[in-house]
């Protein structure tokens, strides 16, 4: 089955103000990630191709563990497990599908939505190694994550197909 993205990826506002630029970045960076994987067939997407076994679904699961970590449980402090095991949230299991796992990262990102929509940039809370970080800290640091494995994303999907850009 071919996988279609069932997110539109809108360009963020170029004169927004702090709260919106940082909630913007993400929501584009987001859907920059789902929309990597449209037109490909599930093979495709679970391919491992780096030497560490990375592929486009690792990408997405990581991506919905670090947001479910970073804005369910570091921020909003809500006690619940893991969605997969650490060594586990880059490995795509053999029962695992694009549908889930995209469908997953998006229950995630609504979660977290609510939860931002709810706090303010300047609200402190302290990580599970005991250090201080504001929810604006947060936002930056998810916005580059996702960045950041969005350009794996970006060679990856070169290698399976040659597609570039979006």
């Amino acid at each position: 089955m071919v996988f279609s993205s069932p997110v539109e990826r809108v360009s963020p506002g170029r004169v927004v103000g702090e709260r919106e630029a940082l909630g913007q970045q993400l929501e584009f960076q987001r859907a920059t990630l789902v929309g990597k994987l449209d037109g490909l067939e599930d093979a495709e997407l679970r391919r491992p191709m780096t030497g560490s076994g990375v592929s486009l679904l690792g990408l997405v699961k990581h991506l919905a563990a670090t947001e479910h970590g970073w804005f369910i449980g570091v921020y909003a402090g809500v006690e619940e497990p893991e969605l997969w095991p650490a060594d586990e949230d880059f490995r795509v299991g053999v029962g695992e599908t694009a549908e889930g796992l995209v469908g997953q990262y998006l229950r995630v990102c609504e979660r977290a939505r609510e939860v931002v929509a709810a706090g303010e940039l300047d609200d402190v809370v302290r990580t599970p190694s005991g250090a201080e970080v504001n929810l604006r800290a947060i936002l930056m640091h998810m916005v580059q994550e996702t960045a950041r494995h969005n350009g794996h994303a970006d060679i990856i999907r070169e290698s399976i197909d040659g597609a570039t850009g979006y």
